[in-house]
C-alpha cells in the first residue's frame, strides 16, 4: 500500500468552495496527484497525494435568496450544471446586463459543459432585472440564473 500526504488546509478549502458555490462536489488534479471533495454523506478522499488548492473565489452579491428567485415567474433557470459565460469570448461584450430588453428566443448566456458551450435562451420577452449567476462561475441544475419581467 502506498503512502500519500493528505493537505487539510487544502481539504477545508475545497469545502468551504462548495459551501460557497453550492456545489455538490469538486476535484482538484496536479499530475498524479487529485482531491476530491463531495457533500451529503459523500466520502473524501484524496488519491495519491494532495495537490494544493487554488485560492476561493470571491463571492458575488446577490440581490435575492435564491429560493426566492426560484420562485420568480420570470426566473430564467439552469437546465444543466456548468459554467456560465456572459459574453461569447473573453473581452467581448456581454449578452445582457441589468436593464437591457430582451426577446424570446435571444441568446442570455453562454453555459460551457463537457466543453461544449450552450447557448441559453430567453423563455419570453421582458426586461433584464437581475443577474443571479457569476460570470465564469459554476452553477448547478435548475440555479436560478436571471430574472425577466
Amino acid at each position: 500500500m502506498s503512502k500519500f500526504n493528505i493537505d487539510n488546509d487544502a481539504i477545508r478549502q475545497l469545502a468551504e468552495l462548495l459551501d460557497d458555490t453550492n456545489l455538490t462536489e469538486i476535484e482538484v488534479a496536479a499530475g498524479d496527484n487529485r482531491i476530491r471533495v463531495a457533500r451529503q454523506g459523500a466520502m473524501v478522499a484524496a488519491a495519491p497525494a494532495a495537490a494544493p488548492a487554488a485560492a476561493a473565489p470571491a463571492a458575488a452579491p446577490v440581490a435575492a435568496a435564491p429560493a426566492e428567485a426560484g420562485a420568480h415567474p420570470g426566473a430564467v433557470k439552469s437546465p444543466m450544471v456548468g459554467v456560465v459565460y456572459f459574453a461569447p469570448e473573453p473581452g467581448a461584450a456581454p449578452f445582457i446586463s441589468v436593464g437591457s430588453s430582451v426577446s424570446e428566443g435571444q441568446t442570455l448566456m453562454l453555459i460551457e459543459a463537457m466543453k461544449t458551450f450552450n447557448p441559453i435562451r430567453a423563455p419570453k420577452s421582458g426586461k433584464v432585472t437581475q443577474i443571479l449567476a457569476t460570470d465564469g462561475h459554476p452553477v448547478e441544475y435548475d440555479e436560478p440564473l436571471v430574472i425577466i419581467e
